[in-house]
């Protein structure tokens, strides 16, 4: 037994002289270029299509076929009472279907740009809570919380918080959600998948 733990420290010893790093300095010019690795990061631009595969991965890691624990559905985690607005019943079939699930998504966007119109009008380019308000940033979280809950929020000057039952809030919403240019979506009212 004595001779495994002399053994044992003999060997953590050896080991350790063996990786013992030594201090080397060598001399950094000045003028020395950065180099660049092409490390194949995709970048989006902070367009649309940016902005609602941004949504998507927050809601869902962008997964068409997720149910969360609270009954939300597919990549964008749609209520049940949203889909039914959008005269969608057959939760199932949503599930499967990407492209009125993307449909369903620009159709919720135009409805609660219409909703919040005036609010964006008087909010965008306000700062809030340090947050610097934007479209995009109201939208996505109309998305989380809806319209009502951030118009709350706007009007109070950020006093009416919102939370979701994962802790997300609108003024994380506001600010992840920033600065993405959605302008491709119309205010309308009766906006339809």
């Amino acid at each position: 037994m004595i001779k495994k733990f002399l053994f044992l420290i003999a060997l953590t010893l050896v080991l350790t002289a063996a990786t013992e790093v030594t201090e080397k300095k060598s001399p950094v010019k000045a003028d020395t270029n950065p180099v660049y690795v092409d490390y194949n990061i995709p970048y989006l631009q902070k367009n649309f299509v940016a902005f609602k595969e941004a949504v998507a991965f927050k809601e869902s890691q962008g997964k068409y076929r997720v149910i969360n624990t609270l009954g939300y559905l597919g990549k964008y985690q749609f209520g049940r009472t949203t889909l039914e607005r959008f005269r969608i019943y057959d939760t199932k079939a949503f599930l499967n279907n990407p492209e009125q699930q993307e449909k369903a998504f620009i159709a919720l966007c135009s409805v609660n740009k219409w909703i919040l119109r005036k609010d964006i009008e008087r909010s965008v380019g306000k700062t809030i809570n340090g947050i610097k308000i934007t479209e995009s940033g109201i939208l996505a979280s109309a998305h989380l919380s809806g319209a009502g809950n951030v118009k709350k929020f706007l009007r109070s000057n950020g006093t009416e918080r919102f939370k979701d039952a994962y802790g997300a809030t609108i003024q994380m919403y506001m600010k992840k959600f920033a600065n993405y240019d959605v302008s491709v979506i119309k205010a309308d009212r009766k906006a339809k998948v």
